[in-house]
């Protein structure tokens, strides 16, 4: 897969995932939010909580489940992008990092991707 291929099919996870969420009553308040320190998925609001979202699609989870690709180097980088979000964005809201893992078999052509959520996930 070529690397465009696979940050197409990147922003397409990334959109499912958004509007899973928002179906669950989230509001998605950005998506590809980019920094020095990286990228975030999505932020979204849920409550009282501000929700640092990481995405990762699989095209199953036999060798592992899709949020164990989230290792400690990745998470300092969402931490330290997080930290940098909010100093821009002051909030009286609670962070909370979740990943939200789909698996999708046929890649965009999955009809119905499994989709789930690990809420406060480190």
């Amino acid at each position: 897969m070529s690397g465009q291929e696979s940050r197409l099919l990147g922003r397409w996870g990334e959109a499912l995932a958004a509007q899973w969420l928002r179906e669950r009553g989230c509001r998605i308040l950005a998506a590809g939010w980019r920094c020095r320190q990286g990228e975030i998925d999505l932020i979204a609001r849920e409550g009282n909580f501000l929700c640092f979202v990481e995405v990762k699609l699989r095209k199953s989870g036999s060798f592992a489940r899709a949020g164990a690709f989230v290792d400690s180097r990745k998470q300092e980088k969402l931490r330290l992008a997080a930290q940098l979000y909010l100093a821009e964005n002051p909030t009286q809201l609670q962070p909370r990092f979740d990943v939200v893992e789909i698996y999708a078999p046929r890649g965009t052509e999955t009809c119905r991707p499994q989709i789930s959520r690990v809420e406060n996930a480190f």
